[in-house]
């Protein structure tokens, strides 16, 4: 067993004074972080200030209507952060198995055409552990915002997180075996003009169309809306109101049971992928490491 070193206490802050910072920097609220914590507003503005006079520096300026970090705060805010996960971690590993409330953050097409199909499998393995999920197309801050873990569609580099591939984000068009049957049937990427094609200002017609080789210039002379996420312009596609552009990992159930066809092989790859990515320093604790591998091994049995 390697040798424990002690710490160098005399130069640690009052560790009340710590979780009041932490708090009041994820918040950016007195008054949150104080309900959070249990305590008064003035008893939270107590321990900031007893910090920053531990510091020699303001850490918050006191804004009309709201607060800010200043520059030493936004340097020892994430420090902060980080060191409070390394305890947590170490102390879920300490009490081991996974249990507790997993907060996942995801992406409303990927909550509803796979996680909701898939986590089942996920809760009879572990009971103990409830899953939230919250859908949402923004890149979430693991160091403000009470998550766990996230599905993102991106490149794959984000700072401070571990990364893990899932399946590439690719495009092809699909529509209702109906709408194809209306034009006798499509044939050639062409014929796909002679239909209702949704959300035409999508970056990913041009380029697909461009892979088959056809002119795309008719796209800027069709008008459409932008529903925001896949899983609509799917229901969309289903119900005969146009041809969707989709990737088709999302909507295996709904090719396989006819609902949507996929009229050619060819598929488009700008590069992009889903994700699942956690913070780096909480890659240890139990409920991660579990979600981890079960998603894993779901996509790769899928």
């Amino acid at each position: 067993m390697p040798e424990l070193k002690a710490p160098q206490l005399a130069q640690l802050p009052p560790l009340q004074a710590i979780r009041v910072f932490e708090a009041v920097a994820r918040h950016l609220s007195f008054t949150k972080a104080a309900q959070e914590l249990g305590m008064t507003q003035a008893a939270a503005s107590y321990q900031i200030k007893l910090l920053e006079e531990r510091i020699g520096s303001p850490l918050f300026l006191r804004q009309p209507r709201q607060i800010v970090l200043t520059e030493p705060g936004q340097r020892l805010a994430p420090a902060v952060s980080e060191a409070f996960s390394l305890i947590s971690s170490a102390y879920s590993a300490a009490r081991g198995g996974a249990d507790g409330v997993l907060c996942v953050s995801t992406l409303l097409t990927f909550a509803s055409n796979w996680l909701a199909q898939h986590l089942g499998s996920f809760q009879l393995s572990h009971p103990s552990l409830a899953v939230r999920v919250d859908t949402s197309n923004r890149v979430i801050d693991f160091t403000r915002e009470d998550m766990d873990i996230a599905i993102r569609s991106g490149s794959g580099k984000w700072p401070g997180v571990e990364t893990h591939l899932l399946f590439k984000a690719d495009f092809t068009p699909v529509l209702s075996p109906a709408l194809a049957a209306s034009i006798g049937g499509v044939h050639e990427p062409a014929d796909l003009f002679k239909l209702p094609i949704l959300d035409p200002g999508d970056i990913w017609w041009r380029e697909w169309f461009a892979l088959a080789g056809v002119p795309a210039d008719e796209l800027a002379n069709r008008t459409g809306t932008s529903m925001g996420a896949q899983a609509y312009e799917a229901n969309a596609a289903i119900a005969g109101h146009g041809v969707a552009i989709l990737t088709t990992a999302l909507f295996k159930t709904e090719l396989a049971a006819g609902r949507l066809i996929q009229p050619f092989d060819l598929v488009g790859d700008d590069g992009h992928a889903y994700w699942l990515v956690y913070p780096t320093a909480r890659r240890n604790v139990p409920k991660i490491k579990a979600f981890r591998d079960w998603i894993l091994a779901e996509i790769a049995c899928a």
